[in-house]
């Protein structure tokens, strides 16, 4: 794997996976549809020489196509958000499929777990039974089955299924990004959720660690592959928060009832309504697939990874 593109690379997952790539001396084509924020992504990474920035929708194929052309492994981590799932999820996996094909190109589908509904068993693996009971879950595995589509005769495609997500370069979509970044800057914040029930997160810098590893093996493509991260209770991980700013304002649980109310006003907050399923009763990926046919789970401890989170936010 010697030269890549990353599409949505100014995002959460996107950013974490550019600079991982960076660090392995890999060159990395930075694409994105909004020319200051690659402007800024370049900024962070130091100017790096393995960085080349690339303005394009990924939305549409032929800009892909044009992007695409020398690389070996394309990342797709272009994140449609909650409002807008049902109308662009089917339109973007088109787009990103057909360049792929037509260029005989390796891609890696960077998602999360929506498509298994709700868990029959405590560690769900990617054997586990996909019934997703909400409307996104079963968008999300309408993708699935387009991506491991027997129509794309060139493209060699795998997915990688991600649980919610926190680190340096978490944005505030994500369920922890709006709690973190309040508490970075010493206000009052909110949290998706109980506090006292344990959920799963991963420490982004460790599954772009991950993801790469995925990508760089020939073996893993045209499968499923769920990357666990560590699991904490909202209580401690507030905790651990608050103890890296210094101060400890008020945060407050959103439950599902509170998230309806709020939903009145706000189209994000009324989408997620039917995902609160997640938070009640959480999923836990299983990593043991990739442990035995990849290699070690990396799983830096929210001890150290909420704190370098909060003061990369503070430094921000």
């Amino acid at each position: 794997m010697k030269k890549v593109i990353v599409l949505g690379a100014t995002g959460g997952t996107g950013t974490a996976i550019v600079e991982e790539l960076i660090n392995r001396k890999i060159q990395t084509i930075a694409f994105g549809r909004s020319i200051s924020k690659l402007n800024k992504l370049k900024q962070k990474l130091g100017n790096s020489k393995y960085l080349t920035l690339k303005v394009g929708n990924a939305f549409d194929e032929g800009s892909i196509f044009e992007a695409s052309k020398d690389v070996d492994v394309i990342f797709q981590c272009v994140a449609v958000p909650y409002q807008e799932m049902e109308k662009s999820q089917i339109t973007l996996g088109k787009a990103v499929m057909t360049a792929a094909d037509k260029l005989g190109k390796k891609i890696v589908f960077v998602d999360g777990i929506y498509p298994y509904g709700k868990a029959t068993k405590k560690f769900v693996d990617e054997e586990h039974s996909k019934i997703p009971h909400t409307k996104k879950g079963k968008i999300k595995l309408e993708l699935e089955n387009l991506i491991l589509s027997d129509q794309w005769k060139n493209a060699n495609p795998l997915i990688v299924r991600l649980p919610d997500y926190y680190g340096p370069s978490s944005n505030l979509n994500s369920y922890l990004g709006m709690t973190i970044f309040n508490i970075s800057k010493g206000k009052i914040s909110s949290y998706i959720g109980s506090l006292n029930i344990p959920r799963e997160y991963i420490y982004l810098p460790d599954a772009a660690k991950m993801i790469v590893e995925l990508a760089d093996n020939p073996s893993a493509y045209r499968q499923n592959w769920n990357i666990p991260g560590n699991i904490i209770t909202g209580k401690r991980l507030v905790h651990l928060a608050q103890d890296s700013v210094g101060l400890k304002k008020t945060v407050i649980p959103l439950l599902k009832t509170t998230i309806k109310m709020i939903g009145w006003f706000n189209p994000i907050m009324r989408e997620m309504v039917e995902m609160s399923y997640l938070t009640e009763t959480p999923i836990f990926l299983d990593g043991s697939k990739y442990k035995q046919q990849i290699g070690p789970i990396i799983q830096t401890p929210f001890e150290v990874g909420i704190p370098r989170t909060i003061q990369a936010l503070r430094n921000s």
